[in-house]
């Protein structure tokens, strides 16, 4: 029986949330939050960590030594190449992604490129159209960074649109809600799977 349970384990992929909102109560971080949970307690295989972009200085190359780059932006670009999959949870400013966002992203881009090759998947939480074309702007960024998103399913939520998705400390309460992100995480994980043969 044991052997039967290990053989249908499926491998530890490593995800590295990034969240592109730095207030404490972002919905964004809510769906990260949620996330976190759905795969401790439905996904065999994942295992999330939320990786913190709010101390991270404004990208400037005279802060890079000779191959080198301030401790905090290390110790950030080692957490993205230890990862194999990076979920990000983007809300939408100005139609676009956030600017601690888009910092983060040119931090790891530095030579070496720590994204390069690694599966990837967008949620967010937003007014309007629920974050949709700061993803979009997302996946083009993400070209140049040799990131590979998955494609469905897609996950644009409304915040403020009835009925209530999260609760008043922006913890995700909508059963729909859930189901869509789990979703996106079962597809994240098959698909970091593939583009690493295994």
């Amino acid at each position: 029986m044991a052997a039967a349970v290990g053989a249908e384990a499926k491998p530890l992929i490593k995800v590295a949330a990034i969240c592109g909102s730095l207030r404490e109560g972002s919905y964004n971080r809510g769906l990260i939050r949620s996330a976190i949970e759905i795969s401790k307690s439905s996904i065999p295989g994942v295992e999330i960590e939320h990786v913190e972009i709010a101390e991270l200085p404004m990208l400037n190359t005279d802060l890079e030594g000779e191959g080198s780059f301030p401790p905090v932006v290390e110790a950030f670009r080692q957490k993205i190449l230890e990862a194999d999959g990076i979920l990000f949870a983007s809300p939408e400013y100005n139609y676009s992604v956030s600017a601690p966002l888009k910092n983060a992203l040119d931090w790891a881009s530095r030579p070496p490129n720590v994204w390069g090759d690694k599966a990837a998947a967008i949620i967010s939480a937003s007014g309007g159209s629920g974050g949709s074309r700061s993803q979009y702007h997302l996946r083009q960024i993400g070209v140049f960074l040799d990131l590979h998103f998955i494609n469905k399913p897609e996950l644009f939520l409304n915040a403020f649109q009835p009925p209530a998705k999260f609760d008043k400390n922006s913890n995700l309460i909508d059963a729909k809600t859930r189901e869509n992100l789990k979703q996106v995480l079962l597809s994240l994980q098959a698909f970091t799977l593939r583009l690493q043969g295994r």
